[in-house]
């Protein structure tokens, strides 16, 4: 049974805290039951962390509901749920009661929900710990604060008569934390809880739940859809697809040696911050199936490139393998165990003849379709012509603290013939690139011809002149220049800060973005990134509005946008389109695929016949069917509807896409392929993108150059890959020392740095340097320096790329062209 792992030969079974056997979980549904989990087991003992992982609807969530009884009222539940031998189901509410928060912790994903707002976060905290135990209301004040400074909640005396709405995300999920440790619980049960974090404030929140396990001694599962954060931080882990667990063992094994596709394939589609740069994802087609209508067989086999006839008819038993404790659910995984059927090459089948039909039936891009899926130009500063595959050079090193990953040439074949088993203990994940190995993910196909000419959609549009020569943040060396489409140059935008009164009288500014510059060369990808609330949306909107601003300029294909009248911005809005985050929102749910595609192109007045011609042709073009036109966006999944909001986007034919947080809302087998076709868009329509994300992984894997914001302010840019390679500013360190790997191995080996507290409030900017109030070098300066850093505001200046240390610079520096920071004591590159 996959989940229950045998006691080694010779020693006494450990007894576990937490032992689910068997769960099923159904919930009545309108077209028939639904299977939200199917024979679930495991068990977890003292101190141990057990990563729960797989896709949305997979029923990870559904499991722990079970687990502390909170299941909505007729959903039928079977099987066992022990905690220290105890039966919990059964059990009444008043029973399951004493267990919440007593035996049982809970870390729920969204803190804002799980705290009530009307009461303060002391007084929450209170409360939970004198309905377990026998305190004073004095004593139980008095560990409150205690829990609040243990989870790294600042002045907890004070805050914590605060409350939930005045504390940041960070700080509410240290706080829900504090509450389901308060009591001391057996095992704490903490369901997506860094998903809506900053990657700063996720290495906080998983350093909080490291030592709340060290504290208590309390078994931890944790569930997540975050592979890097499994990586780190578990003992074990339980893959769950389609509501049945498929494959269970050691975080090693299951990294290393993965046995069932769908692991294997989800360590593949995630962008890794290690990996080689130019690499396309392989993403796993399609999507999960409802679990009121299963399929017969194995419920991946639909989305399995190496399913046989077996598979479509008889759903597999778990199985355990060699290695005791590693179970899986698939009738070919013995095959993949003993290497007769090859890691490297499972997801390499799926770009086969025969792959574009699944995909258009369950909405993945087909080769077919997309002329070359999956392919991304190399990266120069000249805007490529043709699709051509991307060779991996030296330039593409890993970030600061991680181990550089070679590749091989382009036109080298992927290893496949030996069996990954047998790997060396320093070999990397399957799905990534092995440190001392050609890469094993597959070989893009070869270039399509570019499209054939067609009508054009914008025949009544007038050309603009591109603005040339503006080379700021430009990777040097690489070619000549191409045209500037966008020169934004210190652009300001604040907001007075006003008291909650009638008169609404000022009594702050909040400077959302303070003097930013930005330059974006035709077929390039510039990123944007930072925390939340360092003004990134602020910018965006400030470049779409194609208005005058406050301060500064924004150029457009060499236009001041100061300077145009209403026809003139309606002109300029053909060449810039956005992506937004949710496809959801952004897509009517009244309104027929064709018709959201047919808007923008009816508001241009462009003639009917064309229309009809153009949609199928965008349909097309982003990997989906010409009769798609016809239904709605309900009807499509998640990472569908991101693809028709990018065809809406297209229709103009535009020259720069905003992308904001174009795959966040998206399962990672999904994000891969939407990556994917970004890329080859890019390529094939000489496309440039602006591109805002917080998962440093997907940049890497994008963008050409990046830009680093804090707190309204660019802090660094440069080159992605010399960015990353060597960043100079202690922000951008942190940044990319806070990204999870999905490799076991280099996550216990890493150092992270992590920051102090939240980004300060945009209304109350600290003097001087901006970052210095959660700045780790600054503590480590003389007075002379900590006092430049507290009374001069650093400028964007060339970063260091020679010998140094940390400090004023010294005769052995010299500049990278392209590569600024703006920081008194930038770090110069490792060894240098």
């Amino acid at each position: 049974m996959i989940g229950q792992e045998p006691p080694t030969p010779g020693t006494a079974a450990p007894v576990p805290v937490l032992q689910v056997t068997d769960l099923h979980v159904t919930y009545p549904g309108e077209t028939g039951p639904v299977h939200a989990v199917r024979g679930l087991s495991y068990a977890v003992g003292p101190g141990e962390v057990l990563g729960i992982v797989g896709e949305s609807g997979a029923g990870k969530s559904a499991a722990a509901q079970a687990v502390l009884g909170l299941l909505p009222d007729g959903t039928e539940v079977r099987g066992s749920v022990e905690l220290d031998g105890r039966e919990l189901l059964g059990l009444d509410d008043a029973a399951l009661s004493e267990i919440r928060g007593n035996g049982i912790g809970m870390v729920f994903q969204d803190p804002l929900s799980a705290l009530t707002p009307v009461y303060s976060v002391g007084n929450q905290l209170v409360e939970a710990l004198r309905v377990h135990q026998d305190l004073s209301r004095k004593a139980a004040r008095t560990r409150a604060v205690e829990l609040l400074d243990l989870v790294g909640i600042p002045d907890p005396h004070r805050r914590a008569d605060a409350f939930p709405h005045e504390f940041s995300g960070g700080m509410r999920q240290r706080a829900v934390i504090a509450m389901a440790i308060a009591n001391d619980p057996r095992v704490i049960v903490a369901d997506e809880p860094t998903t809506a974090l900053d990657v700063t404030i996720q290495a906080q929140i998983l350093d909080v739940l490291k030592t709340a396990r060290e504290v208590t001694g309390a078994a931890i599962v944790l569930i997540t859809h975050d592979l890097g954060v499994v990586a780190g931080f578990a003992d074990r882990v339980q893959v769950m697809y389609a509501g049945r667990p498929v494959e269970y063992g050691t975080v090693d094994e299951i990294y290393y040696r993965p046995r069932m596709p769908y692991t294997i394939g989800l360590l593949g589609a995630t962008p890794r911050l290690d990996g080689p740069v130019g690499t396309p994802l392989v993403p796993i087609h399609g999507a999960p199936p409802s679990l009121s209508s299963l399929p017969p067989g194995c419920p991946f086999a639909p989305r399995c490139p190496v399913a046989v006839d077996r598979c479509r008819e008889t759903e597999p038993a778990p199985a355990v393998g060699t290695d005791a404790g590693h179970t899986v659910a698939c009738h070919r995984g013995a095959e993949i165990a003993d290497g007769s059927l090859p890691r490297a090459g499972i997801f390499g089948a799926v770009r086969g003849e025969g792959a574009g039909e699944r995909e258009r039936d369950t909405g993945g891009p087909s080769p077919a379709r997309t002329h070359a899926a999956g392919a991304q130009p190399a990266r120069t500063d000249s805007a490529p012509t043709e699709l051509a595959p991307t060779e991996s050079t030296s330039a593409d090193s890993a970030p600061t603290g991680l181990a550089p990953t070679s590749s091989a040439p382009a036109d080298s074949a992927p290893t496949s013939s030996a069996p990954a088993d047998s790997a060396p203990a320093d070999s990397a994940p399957t799905g990534s690139a092995p440190t001392d190995s050609a890469p094993t993910t597959p070989t893009p196909p070869a270039p399509a011809p570019a499209p054939a000419n067609r009508p054009s959609t914008r025949s009544n549009r007038t050309a603009s002149t591109p603005q040339q020569g503006v080379t700021q943040g430009w990777p040097a060396g690489t070619g000549p220049a191409a045209p500037t489409l966008l020169q934004v140059t210190a652009l300001t935008k604040h907001f007075p800060q006003t008291r909650r009164t009638l008169l609404k009288r000022p009594t702050g500014t909040i400077r959302a973005v303070d003097g930013i510059d930005l330059a974006i060369r035709e077929g390039e990808t510039l990123a944007l990134v930072g925390e939340s609330g360092c003004g990134k949306t602020t910018t965006l909107l400030e470049i779409m509005d194609l208005a005058a601003g406050q301060a500064g300029t924004v150029r457009l294909f060499g236009q001041d946008v100061r300077e145009l009248d209403r026809a003139g911005r309606k002109r300029l809005r053909r060449d810039l389109q956005i992506v937004f985050q949710d496809p959801t929102a952004a897509l009517d749910p009244r309104m027929p695929v064709g018709d959201i595609l047919a808007e923008p192109l009816r508001t241009h007045r462009v003639p009917r016949d064309r229309i009809a011609a153009r949609v199928p042709e965008l349909l097309e073009l982003v990997g989906l069917a010409a009769d798609d036109a016809g239904r709605y966006p309900r009807e499509f999944s998640g990472g569908q509807r991101q693809r028709i909001a990018i065809a809406r986007a297209l229709a103009l034919e535009p020259r720069l896409l905003v992308l904001d947080e174009p795959v966040s809302a998206l399962d990672v087998s999904v994000q891969a392929g939407v990556l994917n076709l970004l890329d080859e868009l890019k390529a094939r329509l000489r496309l440039s993108y602006l591109l805002v994300a917080h998962d440093l992984s997907v940049v890497r894997h994008s963008a050409d150059r990046v830009a680093v914001m804090y707190l309204g302010r660019i802090v660094e840019s440069g080159g992605t890959a010399e960015v990353f390679a060597a960043p100079s500013h202690p922000y951008t360190r942190a940044l990319l020392s806070a990204v999870p790997l999905p490799d076991p191995r280099k996550e216990r080996a890493r150092t992270r740095v992590l920051l102090s507290g939240d980004l300060p409030s945009p209304a109350d900017v600290p003097s001087g340097c901006r970052f210095r109030s959660r700045c780790p070098l600054y503590a480590t300066l003389g007075a002379p320096e900590q006092r430049r850093c507290r009374e001069d505001d650093p400028l964007l200046r060339p970063a260091p790329t020679g010998r140094g240390t940390h400090g004023p610079r010294t005769a052995g520096h010299h500049e990278s062209d392209g590569h600024t920071s703006a920081c008194h004591h930038p770090a110069p590159p490792p060894g240098g």
